[in-house]
């Protein structure tokens, strides 16, 4: 895959203009398994910015924010525990970027697959790219059947409601950064990957899935893994669906682009 001159910090004198400066945001509880091997993969990822790799610690207690800075990430501190704080908290802090890229610190999702998430917002064919799962693949018992059904019934209502055709709600996606604060994102829990894009549809902003690799987590799902937990993650999914059908962004959304 060819993403000529998008290369972070393209600054050779050549003439051609330097591409945006795209950073990944990685909300993390508690991941100290895996968090290192996250970031490791970015590393190695020549579309990122140099240091514009954020991990935000959302109040582990077992170092992850210590392995993330000594794996080679730019550690945020968020105290209020959810998500979208998590979330909201790397955005604010990456003010130098243009891009965002946002998936999880749980190794599950594939760094390698950045290239394919970006590609689409680059080339100026998509305002959000989301990396699907269903599209792509997922490893044996990486998503409970919990899960599955959950991301069904939300493509269902996304198209029922705001006409948009989703596969998946997936962690892993781009979007530039003042179309995501444009958005005025509210929901600090697990709402927020889905108020991203039907905020984003209503914004009139292109949507674009793209096939993504799906691993099984490292270490234990702080919700996903309990019958529970997964039912209080899918009602907060589907309720923040069903609130933002009336929506309209500000003016300084780019709308109908």
């Amino acid at each position: 895959m060819t993403l000529a001159g998008h290369h972070a910090g393209d600054n050779t004198g050549s003439g051609r203009r330097p591409g945006p400066r795209i950073a990944a945001v990685i909300p993390a509880l508690d991941e100290a398994l895996s968090i290192a091997r996250v970031v490791e993969g970015l590393r190695g990822q020549t579309l990122l910015a140099p240091g514009g790799i954020f991990v935000v610690d959302n109040g582990s207690v077992d170092g992850t924010g210590e392995i993330a800075r000594a794996a080679g990430a730019r550690v945020v501190r968020e105290g209020r525990c959810g998500y979208g704080y998590a979330c909201l908290a790397g955005v604010l802090a990456a003010r130098d970027a243009d891009v965002i890229v946002l998936l999880d610190g749980d190794a599950a999702d594939e760094p390698d697959d950045l290239p394919r998430v970006l590609e689409p917002l680059l080339r100026g064919e998509a305002d959000l790219v989301v990396g699907s799962r269903t599209l792509g693949s997922r490893a044996r018992g990486s998503m409970t059947w919990q899960q599955i059904f959950g991301n069904r019934l939300a493509a269902f209502l996304m198209l029922a409601l705001y006409g948009v055709r989703v596969s998946d709600v997936g962690p892993f996606r781009a979007i530039r950064r003042e179309d995501l604060l444009a958005l005025q994102m509210r929901e600090m829990t697990y709402g927020w990957p889905s108020e991203m894009i039907v905020k984003s549809a209503r914004a009139g902003y292109r949507y674009r899935e793209v096939p993504v690799r799906y691993h099984r987590r490292i270490g234990v799902s702080k919700v996903g893994d309990t019958l529970v937990g997964s039912l209080k993650v899918g009602w907060r999914i589907i309720s923040t669906i069903l609130r933002y059908s009336r929506w309209k962004p500000r003016k300084t959304a780019r709308v109908g682009r």
